[in-house]
């Protein structure tokens, strides 16, 4: 179950940022990219996923993730998403449509 959420997270975050799956789990730094990842993060931590869980669904898709990274990439989306209206009402939508 939390790996379907965890997939249609990883697709609809892939598909609001127009890039491919294969690009949201690359070792890149790009600021986009990486955007994209600590949203998939936030959304997963919303739905009482434990970090273990989401490590292991990103290295089923060939990313690795410490404790701390995923932490702080929470902090940073959760920034983004105060700040930046237009990643709060595209978070919203993923999660109005999630069930």
């Amino acid at each position: 179950m939390k790996r379907d959420i965890f997939e249609y997270y990883a697709h609809s975050i892939a598909k609001q940022f127009h890039i491919s799956l294969d690009e949201l789990f690359t070792q890149t730094k790009t600021s986009h990219i990486v955007d994209a990842r600590q949203l998939l993060y936030f959304l997963c931590i919303k739905r009482n996923f434990k970090k273990s869980y989401i490590q292991t669904f990103l290295k089923e898709h060939g990313y690795t993730a410490s404790h701390s990274t995923i932490t702080y990439g929470i902090e940073q989306a959760e920034k983004l998403i105060q700040h930046d209206p237009d990643f709060a009402s595209m978070i919203k939508n993923i999660q109005d449509n999630d069930n």
